[in-house]
């Protein structure tokens, strides 16, 4: 298992990106949480193994039909033992 941070920017927020991560996340076993950020971007940390991760990044790079993402950036992070993938407010 591996984690990362990831920080999307574009037209990421009131655009249905966090329920659309959340959905991927589950339909791929990635656990986790999505939140928006003050500064207009979102964050998201996910755990998983790195085949399903990688495929979580990329349709975090898509987006919904509703968003533009003009960036992604990944960072590794420590691994925590959460149970599912969820929105944060």
């Amino acid at each position: 298992m591996i984690a990362f941070e990831i920080y999307v920017s574009g037209n990421v927020q009131g655009v249905g990106f966090r329920y659309y991560t959340r959905k991927i996340a589950r339909e791929l076993g990635i656990r986790g949480f999505v939140k928006n950020l003050p500064d207009g971007r979102v964050y998201i940390y996910a755990v998983g193994d790195e085949i399903m991760l990688d495929k979580f990044l990329s349709a975090v790079n898509r987006g919904p039909p509703t968003a533009i993402v003009r960036g992604v950036e990944v960072k590794r992070a420590e691994v925590e033992n959460l149970d599912t993938f969820e929105v944060r407010y």
